[in-house]
């Protein structure tokens, strides 16, 4: 499976969108804690459900106990007022009184009251039952007694405590309802339900305190920014410091690879552009190194093959100018020296040639030629030349016409070149063969001779400068001339190559291959 991609940008935005939605996840949960620490000073008993609960009626009071929140509280008594259970020992026993003064549970109706002073400055006090049916009042005196009005109930006369339930004055901070049941046995009895007011000062100190929940924010972030740190380090750093690492080891001519790690897009592209960089490096080193070694090849050779000459040269003309040869033998000298004298100006014109092709600036003038023709007229210019070194010549050239982009003075001085080896280093009696072949959109032109061929060691090498046919540079030859053939081939947009299985069975075989235009 393909590994997807990721680059710089990507990884950047989404770990910032993760690091953004990472807090907003860690605010919201502490948000909750400090709504929860708020809220539990507000939390209230679920009244409905704990009447509802058939433990009530079987007198299961202990476990209903664990269903209250806060200072709510519940009571158990008899219709008269006597307590059968409680919850809290401050909710107890009250009068029958007392008890059908508190308000009944889920009843829409509600008591609302008040105390002032009279004309005469005496208390009185204000009872107002507020029902969907209407409005009852009724006024008490400051005996609590019934000066006008009242409830349905028929009293004339409250006590303190039972105007303080109508009231809702007790039980202090805090409301107080009843609910009529049956019994495990059932006994009719009332359930009587405290449920606490907020604490000011409690709910106050729990917001003084709540800055405490929000600090958890502070090693939230902290574990969060380490988090996408440490992501982000590892697909950055980690390729960082192995391409470091493959720097360092380059500059101390060591090879380490940065390979296709982990790590963004851009990154990987920048270890994968090393790697190549390196790659080559190393070749151009090889090359280099190859170069010099054949430089310093070259340098022996051309000392070599100038050194002979010369030396021969001086020799015979120190001779000369001390008297030291006869006069019947200077004739014979002065010819040595002609000689050695024309082979230096042969090695200096193939210096010359093989500078002039492999200069820069050097261009060819091809012009459309009929190849076959050619190369007819070239061959008859040779044929003296050939027959008179002892040789033959076997000529197969097709009398279809072959047209290609040739410079003729050139491609000429490439076959001279191939002609004069086969004559060079071969012995009276071999044959020399020339033959044109049409291979699709290419024209291959072989010159052959069956004579004694080239060690395969040295095959490999024999277009390179300086290199000839053997070990021994005796035989003539600058070493220079198939390197010239090569390049001209090559500027004329071909190749040119030594041939593994000579048509002619043995000897050598060139071939050098041309591309054919219309």
């Amino acid at each position: 499976m393909r590994r997807r991609e990721r680059g710089l940008s990507a990884l950047l935005a989404g770990s910032f969108l993760l690091f953004a939605l990472t807090l907003a996840a860690g605010a919201a949960g502490v948000y909750w804690l400090w709504n929860a620490w708020i809220d539990r000073i507000y939390t209230v008993t679920d009244w409905d459900a704990l009447v509802s609960s058939p433990e009530l009626a079987q007198g299961g009071y202990d476990a209903l106990r664990a269903r209250l929140a806060g200072g709510d509280a519940f009571a158990v008594v008899t219709e008269e007022g006597a307590l059968v259970w409680t919850s809290d020992e401050t909710l107890g026993a009250m009068t029958a009184g007392e008890l059908a003064c508190v308000g009944e549970f889920g009843s829409e109706s509600r008591i609302e009251a008040y105390a002032d002073r009279a004309e005469d400055g005496t208390a009185r006090y204000h009872v107002t039952l507020v029902s969907p049916e209407g409005e009852t009042a009724m006024e008490l005196d400051g005996q609590y007694r019934v000066v006008s009005g009242g409830l349905g109930d028929g009293r004339t006369q409250y006590t303190a405590r039972e105007y303080a339930y109508l009231a809702g004055i007790l039980p202090a901070k805090a409301s107080l309802s009843r609910l009529s049941f049956a019994g495990a046995d059932g006994e009719p009895l009332v359930l009587l339900m405290r449920t606490a007011y907020p604490d000011e000062e409690a709910a106050y100190r729990a917001y003084q305190e709540s800055w405490r929940v929000w600090l958890l924010l502070l090693p939230l972030s902290v574990l969060a920014g380490a988090f996408f740190i440490a992501r982000i380090n590892r697909a950055i750093r980690r390729p960082l410091d192995r391409l470091h690492e493959a720097i360092a080891a380059r500059t101390e001519g060591r090879s380490v690879r940065v390979g296709d790690g982990a790590g963004v897009r851009e990154l990987r592209q920048i270890g994968a552009s090393f790697d190549v960089l390196s790659s080559r490096l190393e070749e151009s080193e090889r090359e280099r190194e190859r170069l010099d070694r054949a430089r310093q090849q070259m340098i022996a050779d051309i000392s070599h093959d100038i050194k002979t000459p010369v030396t021969v040269i001086a020799g015979y003309a120190d001779a000369l100018a001390s008297g030291k040869i006869p006069p019947a033998d200077q004739p014979r000298c002065l010819e040595v020296i002609r000689a050695r004298a024309q082979a230096l100006a042969g090695l200096a014109e193939a210096f010359h040639e093989y500078g002039k092709v492999e200069h820069p600036a050097f261009a060819l003038s091809p012009r459309r030629t009929e190849l076959c023709e050619y190369l007819r007229a070239y061959l008859a210019g040779k044929y003296g030349e050939i027959e008179l070194a002892g040789f033959t010549l076997d000529v197969r050239i097709p009398e279809e016409p072959i047209f290609c982009l040739l410079d003729g003075f050139q491609f000429g001085r490439a076959l001279d070149n191939l002609i004069a080896n086969a004559l060079r280093h071969n012995r009276l009696g071999t044959m020399l063969a020339v033959s044109v072949r049409r291979a699709g959109e290419s024209v291959l032109i072989t010159v052959a001779d069956n004579g004694a061929g080239i060690p395969r060691e040295r095959a490999r090498a024999i277009f390179e400068p300086f290199v000839v046919g053997s070990e021994s540079r005796s035989g003539g030859g600058s070493g220079l001339g198939l390197s010239i053939v090569r390049r001209i081939a090559e500027l004329h947009g071909g190749s040119a190559s030594l041939s593994d299985r000579p048509a002619l069975g043995c000897g050598t075989e060139f071939v050098l291959t041309l591309p054919v235009c219309r």
